[in-house]
């Protein structure tokens, strides 16, 4: 996303999130004070968002499902009144909303959508960094490898 951070501006990771695909997403939380610093290069990045973490920690923000193919939790956060996330990037937006809540809650068993199970397919989530009244999340370009 085009960052050039101190590590004094890391504020750390979160859990590594083991993808179906087969990849694993380390997500790293990092101080941004001006979003306007990103610079996501349109060849990895196809979209990014600024949540409002009041937003995300509404009681009504996130859904728990179940599907056929799984017997664990799949996971859907609501971003906006248009946008609605399935895991992996579900399971690390919740993991951040429930530490800024004071909360240890782990999302490695939150399962994941048919979709984003794909064989082949690269990890969504590229970085999440924390802005002053949210945070920016960053999502790949979806590609299969042959």
């Amino acid at each position: 996303v085009g960052l050039d951070l101190p590590a004094s501006e890391i504020l750390g990771v979160l859990d590594d999130y083991p993808t179906r695909s087969g990849y694993v997403i380390t997500p790293v939380v990092a101080w941004l004070q001006d979003a306007s610093a990103l610079r996501p290069n349109p060849a990895e990045v196809a979209s990014t968002h600024l949540i409002r973490l009041d937003y995300i920690a509404a009681p009504d923000a996130v859904d728990f499902e179940t599907i056929p193919e799984s017997d664990r939790p799949l996971i859907r956060l609501r971003i906006s009144e248009e946008h609605r996330i399935h895991a992996p990037t579900a399971a690390v937006v919740y993991q951040l909303r429930e530490l800024v809540a004071g909360r240890v809650t782990r999302v490695t068993e939150l399962e994941q959508p048919d979709f984003a199970r794909r064989k082949g397919a690269l990890p969504r989530v590229k970085e999440l960094s924390r802005t002053g009244g949210g945070f920016v999340q960053c999502h790949r370009n979806p590609v299969t490898a042959e």
